[in-house]
This record gives structure tokens, sequence and C-alpha cells, in this order.
């Protein structure tokens, strides 16, 4: 690490774990460096104005204010800076982050979900294939809704809170979310991306240093946004080769009841006990509650006594 980029350091910027995060990091430290010389220079301007112009050493004010033209071009040169460094540099990054993927021969796709307040990872199984999804089908042991009648989605592996990536292979990863808009947020790899209701957002990132990276939610998603954590591992070869088989023996055996069979112990269908049923739903019998106990009669009396 060179002197000049302490200051993404200094400010808490992880270190780097990935391929373009370099990249990321330059245009960072020259903003930094930017901004700190502004801060500073403007600093050292507001009080000399302070001590230059104070009341006692101009009791009479003068309108016709600075006559120099170095004001001007200290200006100019501030937007020209910031112009260059937005133009020239920026835009053509993230440009080239955002049209420019990674062939998909050698790529790790992932479907990454994001919902109050966790994330859950979806790969394809052995056959390369994603199972379709139905929203109608998501259950908490479904979370995502796989269809159990699809044959390609017999061996997705479906994981919460946790990734693991091979290292030096290209990760694709696209983003939904099944409530409000999360952001996915890896600082380490210097992406991140919003996940939003009905879309689908891709974002890509290559790995290169093996370890685990925390997974945070940069968007407001409501009372627990600040415990909506995940962990992405990046493993070398053969131990992600040892994780994915494991999950993939697993995922035969994680896979959702159909949609007409009900898993052993579920409740019958029809309104929970104790909430109110919907508008216009026929009256049923509660089979827990005890018969309306009526009081005796007495017993008539025969006429004219």
């Amino acid at each position: 690490m060179n002197s000049l980029a302490l200051i993404n350091e200094f400010l808490g910027q992880p270190p780097n774990a990935s391929e373009h995060g370099y990249q990321i990091d330059h245009i960072l430290e020259f903003a930094h460096w930017f901004m700190a010389a502004l801060f500073f220079g403007w600093s050292f301007f507001f009080v000399f104005v302070l001590i230059r112009f104070h009341k006692g050493r101009h009791p009479k004010a003068d309108h016709a204010g600075v006559r120099s033209g170095i004001s001007t071009h200290l200006e100019f040169s501030c937007v020209l800076i910031e112009a260059v460094l937005l133009i020239g540099f920026a835009i053509p990054l993230w440009a080239k982050r955002v049209n420019e993927f990674p062939p998909t021969q050698d790529t790790i796709l992932v479907h990454v979900v994001g919902q109050q307040f966790n994330w859950t990872f979806h790969m394809p199984g052995p056959d390369g294939q994603f199972g379709r999804r139905e929203i109608g089908l998501v259950t908490n042991s479904n979370p995502l809704g796989i269809d159990p009648n699809d044959p390609a989605g017999k061996d997705d592996i479906v994981v919460l809170g946790e990734l693991h990536v091979p290292v030096n292979r290209p990760v694709i990863i696209e983003l939904s979310s099944k409530d409000v808009i999360h952001n996915f947020c890896l600082p380490h790899m210097r992406i991140a991306a919003d996940a939003i209701p009905g879309s689908l957002i891709p974002m890509w990132f290559k790995p290169i240093k093996a370890g685990n990276y925390e997974v945070v939610c940069g968007q407001l998603c409501g009372l627990g946004h600040y415990g909506m954590k995940g962990m992405v591992v990046v493993d070398e070869p053969a131990e992600y080769q040892t994780w994915l088989k494991e999950r993939a023996e697993l995922a035969g055996t994680q896979n959702a009841p159909p949609a007409t069979q009900r898993p052993a112990g579920a409740p019958p269908v029809g309104p929970t006990p104790g909430t109110i049923p919907p508008p216009g739903a026929p009256k049923t019998e509660n089979p827990a509650a005890k018969p309306e106990q009526k009081p005796a009669q007495p017993a008539p009396t025969p006429s004219g006594e």
C-alpha cells in the first residue's frame, strides 16, 4: 500500500479483495485528498477573511467587494477538477462495470434474494439450471418458492445467510427482493447494488483473496435493518468443491413437499383458530368449543293447583 492510500485506511475503508477494487480505491484516494485540500484551503481562507476584513480595520463597508480575479480562478479550478474526476474516471469505470460482464463459461451465477431481514442465496445444482420459482409456493421451508414439480429445481442449492465462492473466478449476482428495497453491499469487493421487488439486478466481481467477507444492507429497510447481514466465504478451489458437493447432497433431502401435500403436523386447511375469517367465508364450528350449558327449566304444574 502506497502512502497516498493511507487516507482510505484512515477513513475506515476495509482492505480490497477483488480484482477491480484497486480502480475504485484510486478514485477514492484522489477524491479524499482533493476534499481534504478543499477543506483546509477554504478553512484557511475563512480565517483570513475574518482577520483581514474585521470591523476594527474597516469601520465602513466597501460595497465594491474584491476586485481581484483570483477567487474566480479558484472556483473554476475546483469545478474543472471535479468534472475531470467525474467524466474522466468515475463514469467510464461505472460503464465498464455495468456493460462488460465476464463470459459465462467460467462464471459462478448466483441469485440473491433479500427480505426483512436476511439474504437467501440460490445456486443451480450439477445440471447448471435454476428451478422455476413461483411466489404462491413460498413457505417457511421453501423461502424462494421453488416448484417441487420442476426437475431442474430438484438439485438447486438454497442457503440462508452464507454464500461460498471460489477464489480467482468471476461471480455474477442477480439481485431481487421479496418485500421492500434492499441494498446488497459487499465492501471488501467494492460492489453494491439495490435489490428491488419485481426486478433482477445483475452485478459481478472477481475475488482474489480467500477469506470471510461480510455482506450488509446499504438501504434502510425497516426496524431490523441494522441486523440484515450475511457472509461471502471465498474458498480455495478444493474447499469450494467440497462445500458444493455437501450442499448438493443436502439439496435432495431438503426439497419442499408438493403443493397438494401438506407437511406432517401442519394444521388443517381453514382459518387459524383465534383468527377472523375473511368476509363472505362460510361459518365453521369450533370443535374445541364446549356446548353452552343452559339452566334447567322447572317442570310445568297441573292446571288448577
